[in-house]
Parts: structure tokens; C-alpha cells; sequence
């Protein structure tokens, strides 16, 4: 059992995760001050607010008192952030990764594409003639 579990924290994957995650939260970190320093007073010149946390709310009120409030700026922005953060991974990690899995394997002399393999008429070609050889011997 123990075995087991020190083959699973030692797999590759698992490593890459942790790292995946904190690097995440480095980025996430990034694109907030990018948000806070950026976008939000763009935001600023074109609504009534400082950051689209408070921008575009509807506060709609209820049928037994009180109300509600649903906040549209909010979800924009949290699109904003995600799409930020996955584009800096892309252009900073999987692009870059992506062109040096290429290069290694071109170097290597392994193609991209795989052999094609032989269509179902083919096979059965050869089975009829390994049948045919078995008979006759």
C-alpha cells in the first residue's frame, strides 16, 4: 500500500500539478493587479463605478419585502480574470512547451504523424493467405 502511494506522488503528473498550481496562484496574483490597475479604470471611464464588482447591478425587489441585488459586473470581471490568467498560460507555458516538443522531436527524427496502418481489406488478405499456408502445410 505504501509502495503504491510513493509510485503515485513520484509520477510525473503529480509534480506537474503542484507546480501547475503554484504557479496559478503567482498568475492569479499578477492578473489582479493588472485588473486593479487596468482595467478597472477603463472600466471607470465608461460607468459609474470603480471596478466591476460595482458596476451593473440590478437590485430587484422582492414580492414579501427586502430584495435583490444581482451584480452582472462581477461575472464579467471574474470572465475577465480567467481569460487573462489563460491566456498568460497559454502564450508563457503551452505555446512555448508546445514549440519545444517539436523541436525535440524533430531532432529525434520522429515524425508527427503516425505510420498509417493497413485498411480491413488488407488484413484479411493476409489472414486468407496464413490460413491458405497453414492448409497447405
Amino acid at each position: 500500500m505504501i509502495k503504491g502511494f510513493r509510485e503515485f506522488i513520484l509520477r510525473g503528473n503529480v509534480i506537474d500539478l503542484a507546480v501547475a498550481v503554484v504557479i496559478g496562484a503567482a498568475f492569479s496574483a499578477i492578473v489582479n493587479v493588472v485588473v486593479e490597475s487596468l482595467v478597472n479604470p477603463l472600466i471607470s471611464l465608461f460607468f459609474k463605478a470603480d471596478s466591476l464588482d460595482n458596476a451593473l447591478k440590478l437590485t430587484v425587489p422582492g414580492f414579501f419585502g427586502g430584495s435583490a441585488t444581482f451584480a452582472f459586473g462581477a461575472i464579467i470581471g471574474a470572465i475577465i480574470n480567467f481569460l487573462a490568467v489563460a491566456i498568460v498560460v497559454y502564450f508563457a507555458f503551452v505555446m512555448p512547451m508546445n514549440h519545444f516538443n517539436q523541436r525535440r522531436a524533430a531532432k529525434a527524427g520522429v515524425s508527427e504523424e503516425p505510420e498509417a496502418l493497413p485498411s480491413e481489406q488488407e488484413l484479411l488478405i493476409q489472414i486468407r493467405d496464413l490460413l491458405e499456408k497453414q492448409k497447405s502445410a
